[in-house]
């Protein structure tokens, strides 16, 4: 098989479709070990900034990227025609949900209809976006073979779910183990050949629903436990305890419990998204994902409840949140990182600015953000100035102490005053 024995010796030419938070860092990797490699996207910004061998990602640094675009092994484009002479294509892009919370596949369909447009024999697509069991098989291989294209002959094709975390200093793209289902034992053998060059360990399954599968499952763990965990926070208020004192103190055990925390609801491009891919395709076989359902109605329960709490820290202290002024420190979906995809702040300050709150945000990871009305320039965190200041994101850099010395109140949905000597507790709200 020539494919396979190409991959085997580092030959061919790898073209990453997305080249975003995943893709980004796989073209690194592939680029590291002296492919030829191209990252295909209609982003002008990412391109341009790719071609110049800078990164935009705060987990691929410049150096990773700089020395193999001068040495002609990286570029990128906008055009697709780049698919012709392509060995191996990796499809990185993005699986949102539309306003229904059913999936939105067109992302997935014209990376499918381009690839077929410059296909020619010999070719392997794996498919890195998370998606439903049955995409790969119902969507891209019918599509890859309509042509007269024979699978796992003229064409292989596989899917891979990325395991990106971003912020993690341990895990990267190389040392994270990789799931791989192919669409035939001979698909499965082509692409466990390339990426065996650029993951330390890699995981190969049955099938290539198997694989969708896995991802679903990973997520669908973190989304469950984690609302598990919020209705935890939201019964521990009722009973008077502190529902992060009680989930520490659980952890103690050390067997058979696994800590999981309570925020201001989920955010990321994965776990609020993937479960109800599951979920959806569910519905269409007449069955139904309940856990999903469950925790993703108290998941996304969560930016009105810390609205609400806002509003009781407020009355405390005989303010309403109407005319108060009102600081959001940190609108990144996690800490140490600059990405704001489905972050809970977004909600956060709508509800509250609904409310006639004057809302301000301060993220030393995030300068700017897209609002409804437009984008908003983060301020100085100037935490006296305001009436509330609301912790959503607990970033390391933030100074506790002086946001716990200034601010007048705090309404802390991460805990993060929790170890503040001589924050006054009677001005600290938690969840």
């Amino acid at each position: 098989m020539q494919l396979l024995e190409r991959f085997k010796a580092k030959q061919g030419r790898i073209v990453v479709v997305g080249v975003g938070y995943v893709g980004l860092p796989l073209v690194a990797e592939f680029a590291r070990e002296g492919f030829r490699v191209t990252g295909l996207d209609y982003d002008p910004r990412k391109v341009e900034l790719l071609n110049q061998g800078e990164s935009y990602i705060l987990d691929v640094p410049t150096s990773d990227l700089a020395p193999h675009v001068k040495a002609g092994r990286l570029d990128a484009t906008t055009n697709p025609s780049v698919l012709r002479d392509a060995d191996a294509v990796v499809v990185c892009v993005p699986t949102p949900l539309n306003k229904t919370k059913d999936p939105d596949m067109r992302f997935i369909v014209e990376a499918a209809e381009q690839i077929a447009l410059h296909q020619h024999p010999g070719m392997l697509v794996v498919l890195e976006s998370t998606t439903y069991p049955g995409t790969t098989s119902e969507v891209l291989v019918p599509k890859l073979t309509e042509k007269g294209f024979e699978l796992g002959k003229d064409v292989f094709v596989a899917f891979s779910p990325e395991r990106v975390d971003p912020g993690n200093e341990v895990f990267k793209t190389k040392n994270t183990p990789k799931v791989i289902g192919g669409a035939t034992p001979a698909c499965l053998a082509v692409a466990t050949a390339l990426y065996s060059h650029v993951i330390e360990h890699l995981v190969p399954v049955s099938s290539t629903e198997t694989a969708e599968m896995v991802k679903l499952l990973e997520n669908t763990f973190r989304a469950v436990n984690i609302g598990l965990a919020n209705e935890i926070a939201l019964m521990s208020r009722k009973l008077g305890v502190n529902p992060f004192e009680v989930i520490r103190a659980a952890a103690s055990k050390p067997f058979g419990f696994m800590p999981f925390y309570p925020g201001p609801g989920l955010g990321g491009h994965c776990i609020p998204i993937d479960p109800l891919y599951l979920s959806w395709k569910l519905k269409a076989l007449k069955g139904q994902a309940r856990f999903i359902e469950l925790a993703d109605s108290v998941n996304s329960s969560m930016p009105s409840y810390v609205v609400e709490r806002c509003a009781d820290a407020l009355n405390q202290f005989s303010k309403s949140v109407k005319g108060s002024k009102i600081l959001i420190y940190g609108v990144a979906y996690k800490k140490n990182v600059n990405d704001v995809r489905e972050s809970p702040a977004f909600e956060v300050i709508e509800e509250l600015e609904k409310k006639g709150a004057q809302v301000d945000f301060t993220d030393p990871y995030v300068p700017t953000m897209d609002l409804p009305h437009g984008e908003r320039r983060g301020v100085a965190a100037n935490y006296g100035a305001y009436d509330l200041v609301v912790i959503i994101t607990d970033h390391d850099v933030l100074d506790r102490e002086q946001l716990a010395r200034e601010a007048r109140i705090v309404v802390d949905t991460r805990d993060a005053l929790a170890k503040v000597k001589g924050a006054e507790r009677s001005r600290v709200f938690g969840l």
